[in-house]
C-alpha cells in the first residue's frame, strides 16, 4: 500500500486530501507543520509528500533541502501545493527538490489525473 504525507497548516485541507487518498488505496498520515512532518519522516517513508508552499512560518525552500538529504528508504516524490501560477516560484520550488505542484482548489479527478501522470511518467 502506498502512503501519503500530507503537510498542510488547515485541518480542513488535510481532511479533504486524507479522504481523496484513502479513497484511492492510500495510507495517510499528516502534519500541520514541517517541525511535524519532519518528526513523522524519522518514522515513516511516504512514496509521496504534499506540501503546503504558503504556510506561516515555515520555509518550504529549507523544508523540501532537507528532505532531500534524509536517510529514508526510498525518495519520496514530492508535489508542492499551491493557490497561484507563479512561475517563478514553481522554478523555485523545483529547483529545491520538488517534483512536481498541485493547484489549489482540487478535487479527486485532478489527483487521480496526477498520480496517472506520474506512474505514467516513472
Amino acid at each position: 500500500m502506498q502512503h501519503c504525507l500530507v503537510v498542510d497548516d488547515s485541518p480542513i485541507i488535510r481532511k479533504y486530501t486524507r479522504l481523496i487518498f484513502e479513497a484511492l488505496g492510500f495510507r495517510v498520515s499528516d502534519a500541520e507543520t514541517h517541525e511535524e512532518a519532519y518528526l513523522r519522516l524519522e518514522t515513516e517513508s511516504p512514496d509521496l509528500i504534499l506540501l503546503d508552499w504558503q504556510m506561516p512560518s515555515c520555509n518550504c525552500h529549507d523544508f523540501l533541502s532537507k528532505v532531500r538529504t534524509l536517510p529514508l528508504q526510498t525518495a519520496p516524490y514530492i508535489i508542492f501545493m499551491t493557490s497561484e501560477n507563479d512561475s517563478v516560484e514553481i522554478n523555485k520550488a523545483f529547483s529545491f527538490g520538488a517534483d512536481d505542484y498541485l493547484l489549489k482548489p482540487f478535487n479527486r479527478e485532478i489527483i487521480e489525473m496526477k498520480l496517472h501522470d506520474i506512474r505514467v511518467a516513472a
